[in-house]
């Protein structure tokens, strides 16, 4: 009889989803826990932050997964255009895409993904509290045990933390922990801009949109619902900002005054930018009427983090590398599902009936796989470093930025 690994993915972000999709082609037993209840279709159409995947990792990735063909049709809703603007508005800089970086919503991404894995494969509503290494079995490795809880201990031959920033899997192979960066980021959303703000709609345009100013950022992407979702990047050098500044707890409506009448918040940016800021707090509100301002800190683990090797759990995403959003999250976190995958399908397919055999093949190669990609998460933080310091290292960075991308910084 073939040995049958029992295999579990923590996380069911694109990292998660991704190596599901993959193992379910090969026939590879697994199971994806993930702590969200399962979400509705209604809740799966709702506006949500737009992923852009590159041709030499995210869409490899969906190429591999033979999902391409269903992916290009969810790929309207947000142009590749890019707008740059001086904090009070002013345009610098206007770039048509080039049709090699196709956006696509965090929901959509996780529709088509799901529909590659059986749901039976996937435990919704399952927090993991820890995970803890078993005492070494008869074939010479450990098992790795999760106990999540009201749902259990459960023991698995390999555990695959795709757990994001706060990842419990990384608890068991280091003690490194994500670090504060100084941002701050508030996401609010307008939808129908077009038919209710028609001026705005122009203002940000069919795809993305950044003004930059006063180490601050109102950054604009289009989504679904005719959307434009807004993130506010405030450099602040307080973790606990939102309680200090007294927007913790605050609707985004009552937020507004704040926000915009700070000096040190946006209170320097232009009537263009502060309206659209002030349409999508009012929005914000409206659609939701009960939710708190959604203030986030960021957080990043330092580039080229390593861990101890575990022949039998290993990391991938944001449970690996988290960095400041740069468009290389999704891509990176997806390309990590791929390179892991193939070590995973030369240890099944060499098996036989010999558990032993399993663990002897997959050990080296997973060691190599998380030996290359804390060297790709290494240069990938130096770019990131880069694009954030352009972005918010100056009061005047949109010039700067505009600079970056003309090739001239």
């Amino acid at each position: 009889m073939l040995f049958q690994p029992t295999i579990a993915i923590i996380g069911g972000g694109p990292a998660g989803l991704t190596l599901g999709s993959l193992l379910q082609r090969r026939h590879i037993p697994f199971t994806i826990f993930e702590t969200r209840e399962e979400p509705s279709e209604d809740e799966l159409a709702k506006p949500s932050g737009m992923l852009d995947l590159h041709e030499d990792s995210g869409l490899a990735v969906i190429k591999e997964c033979e999902l391409h063909d269903e992916f290009v049709p969810l790929t309207g809703e947000c142009t590749e255009d890019f707008i740059v603007a001086e904090k009070n508005g002013q345009i610098l800089h206007k770039a048509k895409g080039g049709g090699t970086r196709p956006e696509i919503s965090r929901n959509n991404l996780m529709k088509l993904l799901l529909t590659h894995i059986p749901p039976e494969n996937i435990k919704w509503g399952h927090r993991l509290l820890s995970a803890a290494k078993l005492t070494t079995i008869s074939s010479g490795y450990s098992k790795i045990e999760l106990d999540f809880g009201v749902h259990g201990k459960q023991a698995f031959d390999l555990v695959v933390g795709a757990d994001g920033a706060w990842s419990k899997v990384r608890k068991l192979l280091t003690e490194v922990k994500p670090h504060y960066t100084g941002m701050q980021i508030i996401t609010i959303t307008i939808k129908q801009i077009t038919k209710k703000y028609p001026h705005l709609a122009d203002l940000v345009g069919s795809g993305s949109f950044s003004s930059l100013g006063n180490k601050h950022a109102v950054i604009s992407q289009r989504g679904p619902l005719d959307s434009a979702r807004i993130y506010l990047w405030l450099s602040q050098p307080s973790e606990d900002f939102a309680v200090i500044s007294g927007l913790a707890g605050q609707s985004a409506s009552n937020a507004k005054d704040k926000l915009l009448g700070d000096d040190t918040l946006l209170g320097g940016f232009g009537a263009p930018i502060k309206e659209l800021v002030a349409a999508a707090c009012n929005e914000e509100s409206a659609d939701n009427p009960n939710a708190k301002l959604d203030i986030r800190p960021l957080y990043s683990l330092p580039h080229g983090s390593s861990w101890i090797h575990y022949p039998n759990a290993t990391l991938v995403g944001d449970a690996a590398h988290l960095m400041l959003p740069n468009g290389e999250g999704v891509n990176q976190a997806m390309l990590d599902s791929l390179l892991l995958s193939q070590p995973i399908i030369d240890a099944y397919e060499k098996a036989g009936s010999d558990p032993s055999s399993f663990y002897e093949t997959l050990d080296p190669l997973l060691k190599s796989f998380e030996v290359m990609l804390v060297e790709r998460a290494k240069e990938m933080g130096k770019d990131t470093e880069g694009l954030i310091g352009k972005m918010f290292g100056t009061d005047d960075a949109a010039y700067d930025f505009v600079a970056f991308f003309k090739g001239e910084a």
